[in-house]
Parts: structure tokens; C-alpha cells; sequence
């Protein structure tokens, strides 16, 4: 796939960023989207499809972009069709900053250092371009006010910006309150995006990591209510080093 178009991670984060602050909204749900956001990339792509709840590599070839090809990769070793919501909950250690420094790097945001309490050394990142933001979301601005079906791109980012909670972002206060709800509406538009969309929100909102409607195996009691199970962990995702107490913080 060409480098000519930005990828809905990027997109994601280019919403999900603060212009002024340089901060980034809705972190912790902000990296499940991004690993929501990869895998209907390399769906619009063809290189993946659903298959029920759980995502089928059907095409293993690379898109020529690393971060995706690592997780078509990840998802391939997988050699069986996994379940969106246990890839999602599985651990993407760096994978934001990971985008941050792309966009970095294609010039799109510019790191600003700064400290913490006065001592821990911080990054934030702000865009250097702020109409590209604006771009962005006037796609998503069109869908809500036209009523017009968006294209599949356009409606899986409005998923995924609802299920990690951009939406009060994006629309604020009482008057977005609408906007907020036809954000959310959007998201019956693109099955791809709405199967990853709802699994982010599971993850959310700890869902088993079992399917639902499983039989609780012979001899063994099945869980009560409340009870959970973590999610599968990705294989295949190297663990980042720790670092001393004055690591480098990216401010949220």
C-alpha cells in the first residue's frame, strides 16, 4: 500500500491529539483503538477479513508499512483466526509512541520537551500543521451533518472514536450532545469497523476473553458472575526494557 494516504491509526491520533496542550485524549483507550485501528487498516487493505467475532489473515502479503506488516506478521504466527477482542486486549507496549515518533518524522507534529513536577523529563507532541487535523475531522463532521452514508474509511474512524471516547473531545458540552450520538450511530456503516470498534469497548469494559455462549467444560465449575479473564496476551510483542526512575514521560 502506498505512503500517499495517512492510515486510521495516524488518523486516530491526529484526532485524538490537543493542538494547544499537545496532550493526547483518552490514552489508555486511545492505544486500544490504535491496535483497533491497525487491524481495519489491513482489512481495507485486503490482507485480513472477519470471520465471525474473530479476524482471518487471508492475504499475508506486506502492505509496506512496518508497524502494520509486524502486526499482519503477529496475527499470521497466529496460524488460526483470533478473536478481535483478546488482539486488542493483548499487550501493544510503545505502540502510540511508536506512531507519535512516525508522524514526528514525517513532519506532521514536533516534539516538545519539558518537565514534570520540575524534575521527570517529559515529551509532548503538537501538530505542526493544524489544518491536516481539521481535514480530518471535517470527514467526520460531514457524515454527522449530511446523514449521508460516509466511505468505509470515514465510518470505521467514527467507530473507533466513539469506542475509545473521543466524542467528548470532539463535540463537547451540552451542544455536541447530538454530534456525540450520530458519532455513535455511524458506526452500523462499516462491519469491519464496527466488529473492531465493539471489541475495543469490551476490552473497556472487561469482557471475558472466552466466547460467549461457551459451555463451561465437564468437571469444572464455571465462573461466577463478575468473574474475569484476562485477555489473551499477543505473542509475539517483545517486552520493552525498563528504564531508571527518570525515564522520559510522554505526557498524555
Amino acid at each position: 500500500m502506498g505512503r500517499s494516504r495517512r492510515t486510521l491509526p495516524e488518523e486516530l491520533l491526529l484526532l485524538a491529539l490537543d493542538p494547544t496542550t499537545g496532550t493526547t485524549a483518552q490514552p489508555q483507550s486511545l492505544d486500544l483503538g490504535l491496535a483497533g485501528a491497525q487491524l481495519v487498516e489491513l482489512a481495507l487493505a485486503g490482507r485480513i477479513a472477519p470471520d465471525g467475532d474473530r479476524i482471518a489473515v487471508v492475504a499475508p502479503r506486506p502492505t509496506g508499512d512496518p508497524t502494520l506488516d509486524c502486526a499482519l506478521e503477529l496475527l499470521r504466527r497466529r496460524g488460526a483466526p483470533v478473536r478481535a477482542v483478546n488482539w486488542i486486549g493483548g499487550p501493544r507496549l510503545g505502540l502510540r509512541q511508536t506512531y507519535l515518533s512516525h508522524l514526528e518524522r514525517c513532519g506532521m507534529v514536533h516534539a516538545v520537551e519539558g518537565q514534570m513536577c520540575g524534575v521527570l523529563p517529559t515529551t509532548r507532541y503538537q501538530a505542526t500543521d493544524t489544518a491536516i487535523s481539521r481535514e480530518i475531522k471535517a470527514r467526520l463532521d460531514s457524515a454527522i451533518r449530511t446523514g449521508v452514508p460516509p466511505d468505509p474509511r470515514t465510518a470505521a474512524l467514527a467507530a473507533l472514536a466513539h469506542a475509545v471516547g473521543l466524542g467528548k473531545h470532539l463535540y463537547p458540552g451540552n451542544e455536541g450532545r447530538s454530534s456525540r450520538s450520530r458519532l455513535r450511530d455511524l458506526i452500523r456503516h462499516d462491519p469491519m469497523g464496527g466488529l473492531v470498534a465493539h471489541a475495543v469497548m469490551d476490552v473497556q469494559n472487561g469482557a471475558a476473553a472466552q466466547p460467549r455462549r461457551s459451555p463451561a467444560p465437564a468437571g469444572r465449575q464455571a465462573a461466577g458472575p463478575g468473574a474475569r479473564t484476562a485477555p489473551e496476551p499477543a505473542r509475539g510483542v517483545p517486552a520493552q526494557p525498563r528504564h531508571g526512575s527518570m525515564a522520559r514521560v510522554v505526557a498524555h
